[in-house]
C-alpha cells in the first residue's frame, strides 16, 4: 500500500490528506471514503459503543450548555473529569500498596501520548477554510449585489425561511439538532441510499425546471451576447 493512503473502516484505501478537505464539505459525511476513518468510524456506528460515548458526552454538554454558561459548563465538566482521575489514582495507589505490586503510574500510557498538533496540518487546514470562506464571499457579494435576479432572489426566500426558523428555534437549539443529524443523517443515507438518491434527482430535476421557466420569463440580469465587431 502507497504511503500516502490510510484505510477506513470499511476496508477501502484513500489518500492520506484526503481528510483536510472532507469536514469543510458538506457531501462528504456522504461519502465515507472522502472521510477520516476515525471520524467515518463514529458518525456511522462503526463500533457502536465508541460512537455512543461520543454522542452521549456532547450531547450532554450541548444540553447543558441550554441551561448554564458556557464557563460553568466547562468548570463543572472540568471539575467532575478532575474528580474522577483523583479517585482513580488514589484508588490505584491503595491497590498497589495493599497487594504490595508496583505498577507504576495508571495514566502513564496517557501521559506519554504527543499531543502536539502537526504544523503542516494545522496550515492545511487554514488554507483550506481560507479558500471557502474567500469563495463564500464572492458568492455573497454576487448574490447581493443582483449580479442574477433569480439567484438573489432564491436567496431572499432562504433569508425569509431563516427568519420563522429563528423564530422557533435558537442557536444552540439548532446546534443540537445539527449535532443529532450528523450521527443519524449519514447512517440513514448509507442504509436506504437507492431510494433516497431517486427522490433526490427527482427533486433537482423540478427545482431546474421551474428555475428554467422563471429565468424565461425574468431575462433582468442575463449578458447580451457581444456582437461581432467587425464588419
Amino acid at each position: 500500500m502507497d504511503a500516502t493512503e490510510v484505510t477506513s473502516s470499511n476496508g477501502a484505501t484513500k489518500p492520506a490528506g484526503s481528510d483536510t478537505f472532507s469536514f469543510l464539505d458538506p457531501y462528504a459525511w456522504f461519502t465515507p471514503d472522502r472521510l477520516h476513518p476515525i471520524v467515518e468510524a463514529l458518525v456511522y456506528w462503526r463500533d457502536p459503543k465508541k460512537s455512543g460515548v461520543v454522542f452521549g458526552s456532547i450531547m450532554a454538554i450541548l444540553l447543558s450548555l441550554c441551561y448554564m454558561s458556557l464557563i460553568s459548563v466547562v468548570a463543572y465538566s472540568s471539575l467532575l473529569a478532575l474528580t474522577g482521575t483523583v479517585c482513580f489514582r488514589i484508588y490505584k495507589n491503595i491497590l498497589q500498596a495493599v497487594q504490595k505490586t508496583s505498577e507504576g503510574h495508571p495514566f502513564k500510557e496517557f501521559l506519554e501520548l504527543e499531543l502536539s498538533l502537526p504544523q503542516d496540518k494545522v496550515r492545511e487546514i487554514v488554507d483550506t477554510a481560507v479558500v471557502h470562506i474567500n469563495a463564500a464571499i464572492v458568492e455573497l457579494r454576487r448574490l447581493f449585489l443582483v449580479e442574477d435576479l433569480v439567484d438573489s432572489i432564491k436567496f431572499g426566500v432562504c433569508l425569509w425561511c431563516l427568519t420563522y426558523v429563528g423564530a422557533i428555534f435558537n442557536g444552540m437549539t439548532l446546534v443540537i439538532l445539527a449535532f443529532v443529524a450528523l450521527f443519524t443523517v449519514p447512517k440513514i443515507y448509507e442504509n436506504n441510499k437507492a431510494s433516497i438518491d431517486t427522490y433526490i434527482d427527482m427533486g433537482r430535476s423540478k427545482v431546474a425546471e421551474i428555475t428554467s421557466k422563471v429565468k424565461a420569463a425574468v431575462p433582468i440580469g442575463k449578458k447580451e451576447p457581444e456582437k461581432d465587431k467587425e464588419q
